[in-house]
């Protein structure tokens, strides 16, 4: 264990990542196992990530959004077009178990740095790649954007107010979130195979593919009937009433998803006499008439407030909740419960908040080991702990093959 693991706790702790990711599906990868031990040390360009002038907005000059994607990881600024920045790349391979990638196709292997050239002094090595597309198929080559993603992919497609409006996208950049966890599960996979045989192996996924993860209920249908499902709004697709209604001050939300709870439902507004219409006697005629069930529910939920009815609900065991805004969603007890929103420490910016690792470990549990680091701020520390003594170090800082900032 090196001595940036010390301190580290989690599942992963003394697992070493190299991460040469930008922007966002990569960085998700290397935070997520950030956050469950492992040490990441991010390899950036002499420039930075692009994400650090991702601006506005920014706090002491620090880019918002490069701090939310690489909390927790050690920061190595370094030139991979020089040679003698490979040859710093290399060393510090021979020490990690991992390394994360999401350049477009062919730029690692123009580095001299793609996963055949790198196994053969590394055959253990993890190599995970992150793309548009996927590193097959036709569409190899291709950037990816996850608004690209997103309409290829099919959810631009079901996403949106309903029949006839323009098509709409996810508000958060799901495929890029959604790719790098898959990856970070590819990872552990990858890994717990190595531990049984010592061999390494390649983990390739893409936006494309985290796009299509997403439409698993959208495809079943379409694979079923042959008809693609368009947009419904909040509603959902297989089961109703299950969406958003309008309260007399805001929006609630109702998960009335099977015959128990539409019961308990009508119950809770006094309605229970809908129970005998014909319309919505079942599951299968409520979908079927989901737009008159809709228009007959609104109006009850209009009369009272967001608090009354989910005091009404909840204590007629009907599934519900607000719908919040972010920074509702951060004053939530039960998201402050959950270690949903923590607070780290920053070189520049100080004592700030930032979102916590969404999963739970009984035995070992993981945390945010700290805020994102400045460019090149633990280069110097990175080097010496792969063996380069100072006169090497002040060498390749003088050379401007690596770059560091001080605090």
């Amino acid at each position: 264990m090196t001595a940036a693991q010390t301190g580290r706790r989690g599942p992963l702790v003394g697992m070493r990542v190299i991460e040469l990711a930008h922007i966002m599906a990569g960085p998700v990868c290397g935070l997520m196992l950030a956050d469950m031990g492992a040490e990441v040390i991010k390899v950036e360009k002499l420039e930075g990530d692009d994400t650090r002038r991702t601006v506005p907005p920014a706090l002491d000059g620090e880019s918002a959004a490069y701090m939310m994607m690489n909390r927790g990881k050690r920061g190595l600024s370094l030139d991979l077009k020089a040679p003698e920045g490979i040859a710093v790349l290399r060393r510090l391979l021979g020490s990690a178990d991992v390394l994360i990638e999401n350049y477009r196709a062919g730029t690692m292997e123009r580095l001299g740095i793609g996963y055949e050239t790198l196994r053969e002094d590394f055959p253990a090595l993890v190599y995970c790649s992150l793309s548009g597309f996927g590193r097959t198929g036709p569409y190899a080559d291709r950037a990816g954007f996850d608004l690209v993603a997103q309409g290829m992919s099919g959810l631009m497609s079901v996403t949106g107010e309903g029949p006839g409006r323009p098509p709409m996208k996810c508000g958060p950049p799901v495929t890029d979130i959604t790719a790098g966890i898959l990856a970070a599960m590819g990872v552990l996979a990858a890994y717990t195979n190595r531990l049984r045989t010592g061999q390494g192996q390649v983990v390739d996924t893409s936006l494309f593919e985290a796009g299509i993860t997403h439409t698993y209920w959208q495809s079943a249908i379409a694979m079923a009937t042959g008809i693609a499902p368009g947009p419904m709004g909040s509603a959902h697709p297989l089961n109703a009433p299950y969406e958003a209604f309008e309260t007399a001050d805001g929006w609630i939300t109702i998960g009335a998803a099977n015959q128990k709870n539409w019961t308990r439902l009508l119950t809770a507004i006094g309605m229970e006499d809908l129970a005998e219409d014909a319309r919505f006697a079942h599951n299968l005629d409520r979908m079927a008439n989901r737009i008159d069930l809709a228009e007959t529910l609104a109006p009850a939920f209009r009369r009272h407030s967001s608090a009354e009815w989910l005091a009404r609900l909840e204590a007629g065991g009907v599934p519900a909740g607000p719908v919040l805004d972010v920074n509702a969603m951060h004053r939530d007890p039960q998201a402050i419960a959950r270690d949903m929103v923590v607070e780290v420490e920053h070189t520049r910016v100080g004592r700030m908040t930032t979102l916590g690792l969404p999963v739970k470990f009984s035995r070992t549990p993981g945390r945010v080991h700290g805020a994102a680091p400045l460019l090149g701020e633990h280069s110097r520390a990175i080097l010496a702990d792969a063996g380069y003594d100072e006169a090497a170090i002040d060498d390749l800082l003088a050379r401007g093959i690596v770059r560091e900032t001080l605090a």
